[in-house]
């Protein structure tokens, strides 16, 4: 008997349940007026079809590998890629496993005329996928034009009434209040601290200092939205005036401390252990009176928790130098030499094994393949 597994998929956010089990049903339909039976079934939930980047699609193609089922039944061919590329590469990986893709609803012949049919459903799928994405950009352009709200998430200090962005006052008086106390000098953990103090939480919780910052950046709150290449000023009302906006982008800029440095290669990252809390110790960067970048690592402990950590900042390079030499120190000792070559000797005759297995093998299914050609 011929057997296949079902793969469907929906692509938004807003489908729900019921289109998976409509598809699975029509599949399920298809398989039984054909005599096929089905062994599994494959779901992604708000997937796109214009990529593979989908992990039952993924699973399905590695189980093909194991030659267990005829065919891949879909809903319709656009639910297997809306992408001609990848369709052809994903086709040819399922052919070469015996596995063949079949539409429970486009009746597509196996003759020369189904292939051309097929062609043509790929390229409309295709063509259907760029063209809505054009026409949702073109949507979502022309709303920014007119300064109507376009969904997703929402600046603390505003809210949406009637499609426009308006100021939530209560809120705003908060983020002001940022504006005012960093410009006057006030660190952000103390704002936190403050803002804590009299109840005044960000979804639920105290302020993260990652978070207060994003706001003190963010210029929406000066009227000014940009999006690419656009500059938008009709959407989010002002909340803080230019010339404060601009004077606090401008010490934010200036100070950056706490931000990672991306050019700076900590090597003991993720590797060390506070001795006096246990807590992890991260990797940290600060900006001494001279302008100097200083790389060390902290205790999360002392960081962040203030726990009681007696455990001293500790620089990165007298740090680093440390665990190397000692590691040299230790990997030079005779015991441990002796361990690393057996170990690698191990190693290296087990890779030889597995070669030597995989061209055994080879041989056996060219040899396989030669006598079915012959029957």
């Amino acid at each position: 008997m011929k057997t296949a597994v079902i793969y469907a998929r929906y692509s938004s956010e807003r489908q729900t349940e019921q289109s998976i089990e409509g598809q699975v049903r029509v599949c399920e339909e298809y398989a039984q007026k054909n005599n096929i039976l089905i062994l599994n079934t494959y779901i992604d939930r708000a997937m796109t079809g214009t990529n593979d980047n989908r992990p039952d699609f993924q699973r399905m193609l590695k189980d093909s590998g194991r030659h267990e089922w005829n065919y891949v039944l879909v809903y319709k061919l656009d639910r297997f890629s809306r992408n001609k590329y990848e369709t052809a590469i994903h086709k040819k990986t399922l052919r070469d496993n015996g596995v063949k893709v079949l539409s429970a609803m486009e009746n597509i012949p196996d003759t020369p005329e189904g292939i051309i049919l097929e062609s043509l459903l790929e390229g409309m799928n295709q063509y259907y996928s760029a063209e809505l994405s054009q026409k949702v950009k073109r949507g979502m352009r022309e709303t920014r034009r007119k300064g109507n709200y376009q969904g997703g998430g929402l600046l603390f200090g505003y809210k949406v009434v009637d499609h426009k962005i308006v100021i939530d006052e209560e809120r705003a008086e908060q983020v002001r209040y940022m504006y005012q106390q960093y410009a006057n000098g006030v660190y952000v953990k103390d704002i936190i601290k403050t803002l804590t103090e009299k109840g005044v939480l960000y979804k639920g919780r105290p302020f993260a200092s990652n978070t207060v910052y994003d706001i003190l950046r963010n210029s929406k709150y000066s009227g000014v939205y940009i999006h690419g290449e656009e500059v938008i000023d009709n959407m989010y009302p002002i909340i803080i005036p230019t010339e404060i906006y601009n004077k606090v982008r401008e010490i934010v800029n200036k100070n950056k401390f706490g931000k990672r440095s991306t050019r700076t290669v900590y090597l003991l990252r993720h590797k060390v252990f506070c001795g006096d809390c246990g807590r992890p110790v991260s990797a940290d960067t600060g900006t001494a009176r001279n302008g100097e970048v200083i790389h060390y690592y902290k205790c999360i402990g002392r960081k962040k928790d203030h726990n009681g950590c007696t455990l001293p900042p500790i620089n990165k390079e007298d740090l680093e130098k440390l665990v190397l030499d000692t590691t040299i120190e230790e990997l030079s000792k005779p015991q441990i030499l002796n361990y690393a070559v057996q170990y690698l000797m191990k190693l290296q005759e087990s890779q030889l094994s597995e070669n030597t297995n995989l061209k055994l093998l080879t041989k056996q299914k060219a040899a396989i393949d030669r006598a079915l050609i012959i029957l």
